[in-house]
């Protein structure tokens, strides 16, 4: 039988339990995808450990790539035998065989690697609506985006880069200093120890930022308000360190603008999943856009991927292997 992650609690990494599980024939709109290899995303945590709520028990994960098996009545989507890749649907990727809607799957052109392929769906596309949707950003300007060395932030790195931006990261290390300077950086920023909001203000010459893109959530969130321009927007994403504690509106100082998007309503649509998806492969088959995966784990050792992941160990992108 085929293996999969599976949890019957909400709590910590110690709850996902790698067992058998029955995979049926794949019904009306669904196609049976074979993973060859699976996302692992910070938003996987939140849904173990409630902080997103979900029924339990319940399966895991929702990016992978792989191959379709099998097809059900109606699709059109997909044919037997297409590479293909995902992000995004119900939870599941964790697995080595699952049903999937087939509106859900984008074919991956046999230039992307199912690895690169699984990487990069969720932490791609999100690069692409935040950076292209959420806020526009344009040639010239300078914008401050935390955790620059993480699996989004050095997809975000290379693409701003691409689009002529000034990049001001933020990162937990020198290490990862370095390595976000290599993917496209212009100035590092180590939130532990350096004041940002000082930092910001003679990088830019005290003229702050328009936007700042904000996954790390409690430890940063006031130094991201303080260092935006007069109507500049703040972009919540994430909350890697933390939820955000509840805040007055008086806080929103200098007519500032906040926004907590995410990627579910940008790929609502199938063809908005399809232009999204499309503008992504683009850039990582150009070249601009390199997905690094700096760490590999078989899925039986989901559990100690969760644990490095939220240990702030890892770097780049992170899959798992069925």
């Amino acid at each position: 039988m085929p293996k999969a992650i599976r949890f019957e609690k909400n709590g910590g990494p110690e709850v996902l339990q790698y067992v058998d599980v029955e995979v049926g024939a794949p019904g009306p709109g669904q196609a049976q995808v074979r993973h060859h290899a699976i996302g692992l995303n910070f938003i996987d945590c939140y849904v173990r450990s409630g902080l997103y709520p979900s029924p339990v028990p319940s399966a895991l994960g929702t990016e992978g790539a792989g191959e379709v098996l099998a097809i059900g009545e109606g699709v059109t989507e997909v044919k037997v035998g297409d590479r293909v890749a995902y992000a995004g649907g119900p939870q599941g990727s964790y697995s080595e065989l699952r049903n999937m809607p087939a509106s859900r799957l984008v074919k991956l052109p046999s230039t992307i690697s199912y690895e690169t392929g699984a990487a990069m769906m969720l932490k791609g596309m999100t690069v692409a609506y935040l950076l292209g949707r959420t806020y526009k950003v344009q040639k010239g300007q300078t914008i401050l985006f935390h955790a620059a060395a993480g699996g989004v932030g050095l997809i975000a790195m290379q693409w701003a880069k691409a689009l002529g931006v000034t990049v001001i990261g933020t990162v937990g290390s020198k290490e990862k200093g370095e390595l976000a300077r290599r993917h496209g950086a212009d100035h590092i920023i180590l939130y532990k120890e350096e004041n940002v909001v000082e930092r910001v203000r003679d990088i830019t010459g005290g003229a702050m930022v328009p936007v700042v893109y904000d996954s790390v959530g409690k430890d940063t969130f006031q130094a991201s308000l303080d260092s935006l321009q007069p109507w500049g927007l703040m972009v919540s994403f994430g909350n890697a360190s933390g939820p955000v504690p509840p805040m007055p509106l008086t806080a929103l100082k200098g007519s500032l603008y906040i926004t907590r998007p995410s990627l579910a309503p940008h790929t609502e649509k199938r063809e908005n999943l399809l232009e999204i998806a499309g503008e992504l492969m683009k850039m990582v088959s150009s070249g601009k856009v390199k997905i690094e995966i700096e760490q590999r784990y078989a899925l039986a050792d989901a559990a100690q991927a969760h644990r490095d992941l939220e240990g702030r160990k890892t770097t780049g992108s992170t899959v798992l292997l069925p």
